[in-house]
C-alpha cells in the first residue's frame, strides 16, 4: 500500500504596526506564525509595513504588495496570510496580483477550528461560523460572473446564482442554529443535574496549559498538544479533595486577539459551561513575556460571554520554563491570591493549588433565612435539591425555612425572583 503524504503549503505573512496588531511575540508575527504552523503550513517569509492609510482596494500600498510578491515567488510560497481582516474585494485583487491563495486572520482560525472538530457539536459550531463569515461576501464572489456576457450555458447566472446560494445558507444556518439550541438544551439539563457540586472552569489564553492542569490535577488522560486550539469541546472531571469533598474541574476552548465573533457566538453553548461555574481558574502562561496583554484579552472575553462578575484565581502555569525568578516575585506583588505551578513538573505547586480549591469550596458554603409563599413550590425543591434544608416551618402563610448551600448557587437560584438580595445569613444580607 503505497502511502501519499499532503505537502504542506509555505506561507508568507504580512503584519502592520497599527496598535491592534499587537506581535505578542519575541519575534514580529509569532502568533500568525503559530497559527499558520497549527494549520499544517510552513512559514518562509515575515513582512511587516508601518502603515498610516489603509488602501481600499488592497489594504497595502503598491510598493509593499510588489515586495510580498517578489518574497513570494523567492521562496516558493503558495499562500499569503494577512494578520488582519481583509474585505472580499481585498482579498480577490490581492490573490489576482499574487496569483496564489490569501487568507486573513479570521479565515486562519475557522480553518484551525475547522481541522480541530471532533465531535458533533464542535463541527456544527464551527460550520455555523463559517456559513456566517461567508453570508456577506457572496456578492463579491459572484460579481465576475455578474459581467460575463454571452456564450451558452453563461448567460447572466450571477444574480440568480447569488440569491440561490443566499437563501440555502441562511436555510443552512437556521437549521445548524436548531440544531445547536437542542445541544444548549441538553447542556442546560446536563449541568442542573450536577448542580449540587462545586464547578471551577480553566479558562485562558490558548495554549496556556488548561488542558495539561486538568491532566495533571485529576489524573486523568486529557488530549494535550503544544499547538493553538487543541482543545474545542469542553472536558469536565470529578476532583476529590481532602475530606472527601468532591468538585467539578472544566476545561473550555482556549481564547485568542481578535478571536472572530462568529466563532464567540457560535461557541456560545459551549462558553455557557463558563458563565455557570462557580469560580473561574484563569491559567496563564507566565513563560511568555507578554502574559499580561494576554490576560486582558481573556478578561474582554469573559465580559462578551457574560462571566465578567465570576469570583476568580489566577493560576500562573509553566513556571518552570521561567529562568529569571524575579519574574515570578514581581508577578507576585501584582497578583495577591494567584498561584504558581507547573502541570509538568511542579507536583509542590500542584498541591497548593488542590489545597487553594478546597479552601474556595468551604468558603462559599453558608446559610441563610428565606421566607416563601407557599406556591413557590420550585423554587422549595431546588433548595432541597442542591442544598440542605435546616429547618422548615410554616407561620401565617409564609414558608420560613432555613437552608445550607453555596452562595454562588444560592444568587443563582434567586436572581431572577422577587426575593433578590432579600434573603439574610448571619444578620446581614447576602450581597
Amino acid at each position: 500500500m503505497i502511502e501519499i503524504k499532503e505537502v504542506p503549503q509555505r506561507a508568507v505573512l504580512f503584519g502592520t504596526d497599527r496598535p491592534e496588531n499587537q506581535y505578542w511575540g519575541d519575534q514580529p508575527l509569532e502568533e500568525l506564525g503559530r497559527l499558520a504552523e497549527t494549520a499544517g503550513a510552513v512559514v518562509t517569509e515575515r513582512i511587516i509595513q508601518r502603515i498610516r492609510k489603509i488602501e481600499p482596494k488592497t489594504y497595502i500600498g503598491c510598493g509593499k504588495a510588489e515586495e510580498i510578491k517578489t518574497a513570494i515567488e523567492a521562496t516558493g510560497a503558495d499562500l499569503a496570510i494577512f494578520d488582519h481582516e481583509l474585505s472580499p474585494s481585498q482579498a480577490r485583487n490581492l490573490e489576482g496580483l499574487f496569483e496564489i491563495q490569501v487568507l486573513d486572520r479570521s479565515e486562519l482560525i475557522l480553518d484551525i477550528f475547522a481541522g480541530h472538530a471532533r465531535t458533533l457539536e464542535a463541527k456544527l459550531q464551527v460550520e455555523l461560523a463559517q456559513l456566517e463569515y461567508l453570508l456577506p461576501r457572496l456578492k463579491n464572489m459572484w460579481v465576475h460572473l455578474s459581467r460575463i456576457r454571452g456564450g451558452i450555458g453563461l448567460r447572466g447566472p450571477g444574480e440568480t446564482q447569488l440569491e440561490t446560494d443566499r437563501r440555502l445558507i441562511q436555510r443552512k444556518i437556521t437549521s445548524l442554529k436548531r440544531k445547536l439550541q437542542k445541544i444548549a438544551t441538553q447542556h442546560a439539563l446536563r449541568m442542573s443535574g450536577r448542580s449540587g457540586i462545586f464547578s471551577f472552569a480553566l479558562v485562558g489564553y490558548t495554549n496556556a496549559g488548561k488542558s495539561s492542569l486538568l491532566s495533571a490535577l485529576t489524573g486523568k488522560p486529557v488530549i494535550v498538544r503544544d499547538q493553538l486550539f487543541s482543545t474545542l469541546d469542553t472536558t469536565t472531571r470529578k476532583l476529590s479533595l481532602d475530606g472527601g469533598q468532591e468538585i467539578l474541574l472544566t476545561d473550555t476552548v482556549g481564547f485568542i486577539s481578535r478571536l472572530p465573533h462568529h466563532l464567540v457566538a457560535s461557541f456560545k453553548a459551549t462558553l455557557e459551561e463558563v458563565s455557570q461555574a462557580d469560580h473561574l481558574l484563569i491559567v496563564v502562561d507566565i513563560s511568555n513575556p507578554h502574559f499580561s496583554e494576554r490576560i486582558h484579552v481573556v478578561e474582554k472575553v469573559l465580559e462578551e460571554i457574560g462571566a465578567g462578575d465570576l469570583e476568580r484565581t489566577f493560576v500562573f502555569n509553566k513556571i518552570d520554563l521561567v529562568a529569571d525568578r524575579q519574574i515570578i516575585f514581581q508577578t507576585t506583588e501584582s497578583y495577591p491570591g494567584a498561584v504558581f505551578c507547573s502541570a509538568v513538573t511542579g507536583k509542590s505547586g500542584l498541591r497548593y493549588l488542590r489545597d487553594h480549591l478546597n479552601r474556595i469550596q468551604q468558603a462559599q458554603e453558608t446559610e441563610f433565612s428565606i421566607d416563601l409563599l407557599p406556591h413557590e413550590g420550585n423554587l422549595v425543591a431546588a433548595f432541597h435539591r442542591t442544598g440542605r434544608v435546616l429547618d422548615r416551618r410554616l407561620q401565617n402563610g409564609v414558608l420560613r425555612l432555613r437552608v445550607r448551600m453555596r452562595k454562588p448557587l444560592a444568587l443563582r437560584l434567586l436572581r431572577d425572583t422577587p426575593y433578590a438580595g432579600q434573603i439574610t445569613f448571619s444578620g446581614g444580607n447576602l450581597d
